[in-house]
């Protein structure tokens, strides 16, 4: 009883710190030890008993060797993307044709492209924000949903759809020996599901704020978007194209290692056909190694709390219960998935946690592994956003300035709500194919 107190208290806890604005790297070790102490595990090795010391690093540590190459080169790419204005041509491409009636549409599509074409997720927040903030502004709509528009796009139904290079459709491939591609045909009708679904939602929730009084307000901190010589379009295309082709010739032979060359395959490809628009490549490269760090040291301390909480007794008596739930066994994982996902506040360290576990138990009972890959995909995007989750505290705080009182209510909406209505769809439609 005092464990599983203290595993909720400690995942509340996160969760406040983070809507606090605590460092991740303070809060997360925190709560950990607030878990471990609950649960009777010591802060220093015993005689080789578990510790607290210890299993954290050991689930911190082992994130980053698992996963730093992926997040290195990711970062990279999506830093030579902006470095060269490859991004951001991308993105002006797409808005200029989609027009001013349809900012929030355009700001959506923007990352969607982005993210879906392999570049990191906080590259694409980075690249696209300062356009979206041209777009609401000109169309005096309330900058606080700018957060919503830009994770919509991007940690949604781009970020787990069959073949996105984005990790959280790889770790399964790890665990299951699947395909990127797996149940592709679900994934794609949850795809365009979740995509109508959060366009009308936005679109609603903007419309009630502005039929209340709210407008655009301009702030003296706003970025200038810069005007530079910027490459054509069709050469942001090709190395998206690129990523996307290696990691689907590749993944059979070198499964979520593909990921890994695709990434390398399109920063090769920016350089050749882009090195003239560079503006400062040795910075390009020291932020992007920087980024990533941070990155994936963010995900690392969160996974270390999910860790802690996985060696709580607490834990296993939460897991046999989600794992017991009678009926369908996609359903059990589907509610396990997203609990550790909520609990780590990260989908790729949820899946890291959650499938070495709960791998080989559905497997064993007959579960395919590949709808078991997409439905555990789609449940990690459900309950990461919480507001401790790193994206969502760069995106609302350090990118667009924005406060989580007042940003992060649209945000659940659009990246817990709808992917919650899409891992229903999914598992509903599971039954049929």
């Amino acid at each position: 009883m005092v464990s599983m107190i203290g595993l909720v208290g400690g995942l509340l806890l996160l969760t406040t710190l983070a809507l606090r604005g605590w460092n991740l790297f303070i809060a997360a070790p925190l709560c950990a030890l607030i878990v471990g102490l609950s649960g009777g595990i010591p802060v220093f090795p015993d005689d080789g008993a578990n510790a607290f010391v210890t299993t954290y690093m050991n689930g911190f540590a082992g994130f980053v060797s698992a996963w730093f190459l992926m997040f290195l080169l990711g970062s990279l790419f999506g830093k030579f993307m902006e470095d060269t204005g490859t991004a951001d041509s991308l993105a002006r491409w797409i808005i200029g044709k989609i027009g001013m009636k349809h900012a929030v549409a355009a700001v959506v599509l923007a990352c969607a492209v982005l993210t879906y074409g392999g570049v990191s997720v906080y590259v694409v927040a980075f690249s696209v924000y300062p356009m979206a903030l041209g777009l609401f502004k000109d169309a005096n709509l309330p900058r606080r949903f700018i957060p919503g528009a830009l994770a919509f796009g991007s940690i949604t139904f781009t970020m787990t759809t069959a073949g996105s290079p984005e990790i959280q459709n790889w770790i399964p491939v790890k665990f299951l020996h699947t395909s990127p591609y797996a149940a592709w045909e679900v994934s794609f009708i949850v795809a365009i599901f979740m995509a109508l679904c959060g366009f009308f939602w936005i679109n609603r929730m903007i419309r009630k704020a502005v039929a209340n009084g709210e407008h655009f307000e301009h702030r003296a901190s706003d970025p200038a978007i810069p005007e530079r010589d910027l490459p054509h379009p069709i050469t942001g295309l090709l190395p998206l194209l690129v990523v996307l082709a290696v990691s689907f010739f590749f993944h059979e032979s070198l499964q979520q290692y593909a990921l890994i060359l695709a990434l390398l395959g399109g920063c090769v490809c920016i350089l050749l056909i882009n090195f003239r628009h560079f503006h400062n490549m040795n910075k390009a490269i020291n932020e992007g190694t920087t980024g990533a760090l941070i990155a994936i040291g963010n995900t690392a301390a969160v996974v270390g709390f999910g860790t802690m909480a996985k060696a709580s007794p607490a834990f296993a008596v939460a897991v046999d219960a989600m794992t017991g739930i009678p009926g369908n066994e996609l359903i059990g994982a589907a509610i396990a998935v997203t609990t550790i996902a909520g609990l780590t506040g990260s989908a790729s360290g949820g899946l890291s946690i959650a499938l070495p576990v709960l791998g080989p138990h559905y497997t064993d009972l007959g579960v395919n592994p590949d709808q078991l890959h997409r439905i555990s995909s789609i449940a990690s995007g459900a309950l990461d956003s919480l507001p401790h989750n790193g994206y969502i505290v760069t995106t609302v705080r350090a990118i667009c300035g924005e406060t989580h009182k007042s940003a992060y209510w649209p945000i659940a909406a659009l990246t817990i709500a709808i992917p919650t209505m899409g891992l229903i769809l999914a598992v509903s439609l599971m039954q049929f194919f």
